[in-house]
């Protein structure tokens, strides 16, 4: 791994949050007034707010209505939207102050519709998934806090792979999904879906780690005040694929039933 001499924080799996990303940031913005812990807690409590109230706005069109809306325009309204603003804030950094703000909106579109769908079809999972989320995001803190887990090179290595390893088979899903092929068992509610299921949640949890080491560094190191909102961004990404995966592993245990 290539290091910088005056600023290195190791690898992270989100790609929002890479070591280049501080390291140019320090480069270009050096001597401005720097990101702090606090700062970036109170905007990524900022951001899931707007993501909250964004998802309960489309909630609300679904829970409790008799004829229901179809939900594609907002899934992928949100998802497309959600994407193309991700893709310019990771590359023009310090559009995240204003940007940021509008991923959470987008991305909460899309969760409100998904989670009414699996509302619907499986009653109660959503504040089960939201509770899971939640419990597991304070959890692995306060075990990252405690030094119970630590951030080590070898744990970031092997976090990262397997993240990689997860992406390239939901790569292969949709190649294939296009053709008609669907890889068998995985996505399925057998033991094998739910096995693997399991597995990916708790990769997904495990880049909360990596994130809150890369956040704590970052402060450390002096990145510029508007990495803040980056960092929050970037933690926020971590969080919704962490929820959905829970939202899946539930569905799967719940569609055995």
């Amino acid at each position: 791994m290539a290091k910088s001499s005056t600023f290195s924080l190791g690898r992270t799996a989100n790609p929002a949050l890479t070591q280049k990303v501080f390291d140019q940031s320090i480069k270009e913005y050096s001597g401005t007034e720097t990101m702090t812990i606090g700062g970036t807690v109170n905007k990524s409590a900022f951001l899931l707010l707007l993501l909250i109230i964004s998802a309960a706005y489309v909630w609300m069109q679904f829970i409790g209505v008799q004829e229901q809306p179809s939900a594609t325009p907002w899934i992928l309204g949100g998802a497309i939207g959600g994407l193309i603003v991700a893709i310019i804030i990771i590359f023009k950094k310090k559009t995240a102050p204003y940007l940021a703000p509008v991923y959470a909106l987008l991305e909460g579109l899309a969760l409100g519709a998904i989670s009414a769908i699996m509302e619907n079809r499986y009653p109660g999972i959503v504040i089960q998934a939201v509770a899971l989320t939640f419990g597991t995001l304070f959890a692995l803190l306060a075990a990252y806090k405690s030094g119970l887990i630590k951030a080590t090179e070898n744990f970031k290595l092997g976090v990262v792979a397997a993240t990689g390893a997860v992406g390239l088979i939901y790569v292969a899903t949709m190649i294939l999904g296009m053709f008609g092929i669907g890889i068998p068992y995985i996505h399925e509610s057998g033991t094998i879906g739910i096995i693997f299921s399991l597995v990916v949640v708790v990769i997904a949890a495990l880049n909360l780690v990596l994130d809150f080491d890369f956040i704590e560094n970052g402060a450390e190191k002096g990145a510029p005040k508007f990495m803040e909102w980056y960092a929050a961004f970037g933690l926020l990404v971590t969080l919704v694929w962490l929820y959905l995966e829970i939202l899946r592993l539930l569905s799967k245990i719940r569609g055995r039933k």
